[in-house]
């Protein structure tokens, strides 16, 4: 019984959709056909290339943009001009790096002050962790050298390159942080 019912099932899905497709695929089809013959694509014909007309170099009596007489006169202007500044550098680049130089400025805080002996020792926390530091210490990765500490803020000198690739000084300052109460 089961077996006659799902072939009866089968028999009628099957005549409906052969019923349906006839007509419909025809006028389906008829209108891809319209739609097709309609559509002209408008192509414009690709311009002539224009004539390269090569120039010949008329500054025999200036230097050759590309010699290597160039290439070595801007050297040695450039190295005359780094050897002047690299007196400013030079001295940083040749000290071992304190702790606190691994970190941005903007990362550190100034917490608190200290009178330790007539000397004002500052308190910077980085992360979680408090550091103490004094005058001729260094802060920050811009060469930064701590030129003074008093109840409000660390002063400091850094040393970085300007728009032109020379080494300037620069004032900067760590101002005291208040902690708000959480």
């Amino acid at each position: 019984m089961n077996a006659l019912h799902s072939a009866l099932v089968s028999v009628a899905v099957l005549s409906f959709l052969v019923g349906c497709s006839g007509s419909e695929q025809q006028e389906l089809s008829a209108w891809m056909q319209s739609e097709r013959n309609s559509i002209r694509p408008d192509v414009k014909p690709i311009p002539e290339p224009s004539k390269f007309l090569p120039h010949s170099y008329a500054g025999e009596r200036f230097m050759e943009p590309f010699s290597n007489e160039k290439l070595v006169s801007i050297l040695k202007s450039g190295q005359s001009l780094s050897t002047e500044k690299s007196a400013l550098i030079e001295p940083e680049l040749n000290r071992r790096k304190q702790p606190l130089e691994a970190f941005p400025l903007d990362a550190m805080s100034m917490v608190g002050i200290l009178n330790r002996k007539g000397q004002l020792v500052a308190l910077v926390k980085v992360d979680s962790l408090l550091y103490q530091v004094v005058a001729g210490g260094y802060l920050g990765q811009n060469y930064g050298r701590i030129v003074k500490i008093d109840e409000n803020q660390i002063v400091l000198r850094e040393i970085v390159q300007d728009a032109a690739g020379e080494w300037i000084e620069r004032p900067a300052a760590l101002q005291l942080q208040e902690e708000t109460s959480k």
